[in-house]
């Protein structure tokens, strides 16, 4: 008989103190009841953090307190920095009631798992099968140092996370056929989907301990309906349970249904060896589908798109709504999607047509109206968290992860500081397209077309790494900044620098580029327009241009600063 390992009671949570030192292990009961001694969650891999905090954390915490009504209920919570001694007794009493759902092990109710899950013939498969970062089946690498047949250890803790990181990142495509899958045919059920994460760009904010980060991810409004349950405490008879192989494809009943999402039936196997008991060998099967993201969904950006007088989807159930998830794209900096992360939803009043366009995150919108209350110098950090698929989202191609210092003045729609750190990140992208056009210009002059926007690194990226700690320095030095003349002095700052940074990169093209392409070269325009010059000086020149009227600020102040006397 396999030993038990309690969610509630064992150390799995890797929690560093708020006051520093290094990050140990803690059970859940401590996380939560301590929540503000310790720092941030600290896990393997990025994609970890926000299915730890959705599908326990902030899934107990409003099960078993509620969620504040308003604002004004939300921020006397969070000014108290730590939970009250009701709110603590409740976290209290409602963990040792629940606790035994919190088995990892359990034969009858293992949590996040289907108890006796398994197929036609026993199979199962390698435990690193729910290792996102493991190469298995065929993304074994022919010369790799292990097998597919190695055996793959998990710590109970370890299995943990790699449980709650499959029921929301899983890939898609072929699972495995559990018997008791209705829809499953010749030991297979096709068409699944990816986990929910993986269909939007995670949008988390963080504060300075654990308990901040809790309530900043806690949206305000009313309380959970009867029916809205965590995955845990739903009886196996309801047909809405993940208890059983059995999945549907349904709407989310609430924000506790939607964290605690069973996208899989899952299994996991477990053997006590030398080094204790370890997970070796695990099983996933199909499981519950979502139609589209709702609305509810507090953790993500969205992307509007515009309506007119017809209904959308009239007559379909089901119909996804005029907004789509904002996905991230790898390699781009969190900061340059500024216009997302900052969006206010607008809405036309004429014919009730919504503007095309971005929403940002609920959450994000609720910390801007809490700005004035929590202090516009509060350091909020905002991590932004996703996944690329590969072939059919089978695969797992890139984990993309990016943490921005954001001022709490920049999500109030009309202040100064969010006019200039949209500005400044506009900025960055035209001294990105401006080097790109210098490259291009200087690529004509030579006799070769320009770098095809879809392949290769243009030069405009290199400019845009270069500008990355300096966005990322004016961020931060906006928090708490109101002066719009402390505003302009900070932003003329940053325009000296990126007017030094943009040209280092510029000058390394032109310092690469050989004696021809100083002649130039002449190119026919078509009958009769005159002939087309390019040229290494005009090149040149064009950037300059640019560049001063990008970076206006800096170049006004080059021309009004007199030139040093040689003597």
């Amino acid at each position: 008989m396999t030993d038990g390992f309690s969610l509630t009671e064992e150390p799995w949570l890797c929690l560093p103190s708020a006051r520093g030192g290094p990050a140990r292990e803690h059970s859940l009961r401590t996380a939560l009841l301590d929540a503000h001694e310790f720092g941030d969650l600290v896990v393997e891999v990025p994609t970890q953090r926000p299915a730890v905090l959705r599908q326990v954390l902030l899934a107990v915490v409003l099960d078993a307190l509620g969620r504040p009504a308003d604002e004004r209920e939300w921020m006397s919570w969070f000014s108290a920095g730590r939970w009250s001694p009701e709110q603590r007794t409740r976290l209290e009493s409602y963990l040792d009631a629940h606790g035994a759902l919190f088995d990892l092990f359990d034969p009858v109710q293992p949590f996040g798992q289907v108890a006796g899950l398994h197929t036609a013939k026993g199979e199962t498969k390698n435990a690193g099968l729910i290792v996102a970062t493991a190469a298995t089946g065929n993304n074994v690498p022919l010369f790799a140092s292990r097998t597919e047949g190695d055996v793959f250890s998990l710590s109970p803790a370890q299995a943990a996370h790699w449980l709650l990181h499959t029921q929301c990142w899983d890939t898609a495509a072929i699972k495995t056929g559990a018997v008791g899958d209705p829809k499953a045919k010749a030991g297979k059920t096709t068409g699944n989907p990816t986990g929910p994460l993986g269909q939007m760009g995670v949008t988390l904010l963080a504060g300075t301990t654990l308990f901040e980060t809790l309530l900043l991810n806690l949206p305000v409004g009313a309380p959970p309906t009867s029916a809205d349950l965590p995955q845990w405490r739903r009886e196996p008879a309801d047909p809405r349970s993940a208890g059983t192989p059995a999945w549907q494809e349904r709407v989310p009943e609430g924000l506790l249904d939607l964290w605690t999402w069973q996208s899989r039936r899952i299994r996991l196997f477990a053997e006590t060896t030398d080094e204790g008991l370890r997970v070796t060998r695990v099983l996933v099967a199909a499981g519950d589908r979502m139609p589209h993201t709702p609305e509810t969904e507090p953790h993500t950006m969205w992307r509007l798109e515009p309506t007119g007088g017809r209904g959308t989807g009239k007559g379909k159930a089901g119909a996804a709504p005029p907004r789509r998830p904002l996905r991230l794209q790898p390699g781009k900096a969190a900061w340059r999607g500024l216009d997302a992360l900052l969006a206010p939803e607008r809405q036309s009043r004429e014919a009730g047509q919504t503007t095309s366009g971005f929403a940002t995150s609920k959450l994000l919108d609720q910390a801007g109206a809490l700005a004035l209350d929590l202090g516009e110098s509060y350091p909020l950090r905002v991590e932004l968290t996703g996944v690329a698929y590969g072939n059919q989202s089978a695969v797992i191609d890139d984990v993309m992860f990016d943490a921005l210092p954001l001022p709490l003045a920049a999500l109030e729609t009309d202040s100064d500081v969010r006019s200039a750190v949209l500005e400044v990140a506009e900025q960055a992208e035209q001294l990105a397209t401006a080097v790109s056009y210098l490259s291009a210009d200087l690529r004509r002059a030579l006799g070769t077309e320009p770098i095809p926007w879809d392949k290769g690194q243009r030069p405009g990226e290199l400019v845009l790494h270069a500008l990355d700690p300096l966005v990322r320095r004016l961020l931060a030095g906006m928090r708490g900044v109101e002066d719009l003349e402390r505003i302009e002095a900070g932003q003329l700052a940053w325009e000296q620098l990126a007017w030094r940074r943009s040209w280092e990169v510029a000058d390394r093209l032109l310092q690469a580029v050989p004696v021809g392409a100083f002649v130039g070269r002449s190119v026919s325009q078509g009958e009769g327009k005159p002939e087309r010059t390019h040229r290494v000086s005009l090149a040149e020149a064009s950037f300059l241009k640019r560049r001063a009227e990008i970076l206006h600020r800096a170049a006004a102040v080059r021309r009004d600063t007199p030139a040093p006397v040689v003597q």
